[in-house]
């Protein structure tokens, strides 16, 4: 026990100073050099050159939160999934949530670029949102009627062709413009992060962190068989859909904010837990939160 404490506390240590310098470095990296005495005294005291603030509370500090947030929820939506179906190669790309979400983003955007040369935002993130909580409606329907996880593994991975296939379709009759700007936005990208973006973010995921914190305990008796389960007096029908609606509203936070950021979800969980030597959700949770988010910010700094 003392030694898995050590090694728990070292781990998050770890991932606390790591957070920490890339919570330094993004602040100091950027086109526009800003010593670090003048950046101590605009997050301190917000006093110095207009521009400069500017640059630091209206660019660079929404870029690393948001970075951070939503580096967090594309993880824990990772661990989720990867629980779910018992497998490490589970993410919300495979069951074609990020792919519903680009479906929506790319009729949104030709439409209305089509129609009035521009499209806000918003209107990208709420189609964003839409097409992966379509996705995720699918797999929650599709989970009621099987038992068997291959099965459902499968769907998912259906819809995410399908949506591909549509998303496809529509590029191909598109306008160069269009293509363009949709190609812009399925890279993935903290840039354009606001604070009213950041702070909706913040509020979703936050919620969402809530949640999946309080069914620690269901989670870690599903780790041990769906029979296990049971005789610990979880309703599995119901946790599973819990999980997956978690997982899919986590992921397309994510996706109207950032875009389809794919490979975290994988990533991050399987090296947090191999790093703990546990796959305890009381300890997993928050790392995997705090790995994604210094994983994000890392990404975004290079």
């Amino acid at each position: 026990r003392a030694l898995r404490r050590t090694r728990y506390i070292a781990v998050f240590a770890g991932l606390a100073a790591a957070l920490l310098v890339m919570v330094i470095l993004n602040i100091n990296t950027g086109s526009v050099k800003i010593p670090v005495a003048r950046i101590l005294q605009i997050l301190l005291r917000r006093q110095g050159a207009a521009k400069e603030v500017s640059i630091i509370w209206k660019i660079r500090m929404p870029r690393i939160l948001q970075a951070a947030i939503l580096g967090g929820a594309l993880a824990l939506s990772g661990f989720l999934l990867q629980t779910f179906f018992g497998n490490p190669i589970a993410g919300p790309f495979v069951l074609g949530i990020s792919s519903g979400a680009k479906m929506c983003v790319a009729i949104v955007m030709i439409l209305l670029i089509g129609r009035f040369g521009e499209a806000s935002s918003w209107a990208l993130i709420l189609a964003a949102f839409a097409g992966a909580m379509m996705s995720t409606a699918f797999i929650l329907v599709v989970s009621r009627a099987v038992n068997h996880m291959a099965a459902l593994l499968v769907a998912g991975i259906m819809i995410g062709y399908i949506c591909s296939a549509v998303t496809e379709f529509l590029v191909t009759f598109a306008e160069d413009s269009d293509i363009v700007n949709l190609h812009g936005w399925s890279q993935g990208s903290f840039s354009g992060a606001d604070w009213s973006g950041t702070a909706t973010a913040a509020l979703l995921v936050g919620i969402a962190f809530v949640c999946v914190f309080l069914l620690a305990k269901p989670i870690g008796a599903y780790q041990m068989g769906e029979d296990y389960a049971r005789s610990m007096g979880v309703n599995v029908k119901r946790f599973r859909m819990e999980l997956i609606l978690l997982s899919g509203i986590l992921s397309a936070c994510v996706t109207a904010f950032a875009g389809p950021i794919s490979f975290v979800g994988i990533a991050v969980p399987f090296l947090v837990k191999r790093a703990l030597g546990t796959s305890k959700p009381l300890v997993v949770i928050p790392a995997a939160f705090l790995g994604g988010a210094v994983f994000c910010m890392f990404s975004d700094l290079i």
